[in-house]
């Protein structure tokens, strides 16, 4: 939700687009210019106040809201209590599974068994977790990051390790849009870094990609799960065989 502060700070980026000054302002609200500049200037007002600067603004109040939230800055990656909240039902974690890729209600109900109540009863769950922003309609707005990844060693990927993994890997691999690599080798230390970020950059492209395909039928998309990792490691068995 918006505070008043963030809203003030709105409308004062409002009344400079407009080119309004506070003097402008004060004779539109019927008040003294110094009341006015004492008021934005503590930051807080009443909503009924905010609302008349609105008017004067001809500016819609559900509208500057919207701006705030869009505001806000994007989480990339969710707290512990938050993962252990999302795992714990597991209808939850398939819509939050799902709001990633931005399925609609309609998607997600006509291809799952879950009922229009239960989805609605997860998003407003995932709104209140901080995941999404849910908006009238049974629409939300995501609020993670294009970086956004669950937490290393965090709930979801524990969930991830024990129950899904091999599921998975078990796939051959073999279709026309798939593949595996599976490349060993020892490089530098200081060229190891680069090789991580260059696997980010590819996760990304692949995110902003499937924003854009989303204007696309839904018969011309398919859907893909992208793993990628690179991690110092050893295969147990080897390394039982080391001298």
């Amino acid at each position: 939700m918006s505070t008043t502060a963030d809203l003030v700070v709105a409308l004062k980026k409002e009344l400079k687009a407009a080119q309004m000054t506070y003097a402008d302002l004060a004779r539109a609200l019927g008040m003294a210019e110094s009341s006015v500049k004492r008021m934005l200037a503590r930051g807080d007002m009443p909503l009924s106040r905010l609302d008349a600067i609105c008017r004067v603004l001809k500016l819609d109040f559900a509208e500057l809201a919207r701006r705030v939230a869009d505001a806000q800055p994007l989480l990339r990656e969710l707290t512990q209590e938050q993962e252990r909240a999302v795992v714990a039902d597991k209808k939850l974690l398939l819509c939050a599974i799902c709001v990633l890729s931005q399925w609609t209600l309609e998607q997600i109900t006509g291809c799952y068994r879950l009922s229009e109540p239960e989805c609605i009863r997860c998003f407003a769950q995932l709104d209140r977790l901080g995941i999404i922003e849910l908006r009238p309609l049974n629409r939300y707005r995501l609020k993670l990051a294009k970086t956004f990844r669950w937490r290393p060693h965090g709930a979801v990927m524990k969930y991830f390790r024990e129950h899904v993994l091999l599921d998975y890997f078990a796939g051959g691999f073999d279709g026309e849009s798939e593949g595996l690599l599976l490349v060993h080798g020892s490089v530098s230390r200081g060229v190891a870094p680069s090789f991580r970020d260059r696997l980010q950059r590819l996760a990304q492209d692949f995110a902003q990609q499937h924003q854009a395909d989303q204007k696309l039928p839904e018969k011309n998309r398919e859907a893909c799960t992208l793993l990628l990792g690179m991690r110092s490691w050893e295969f147990s068995a080897f390394r039982a065989l080391r001298r």
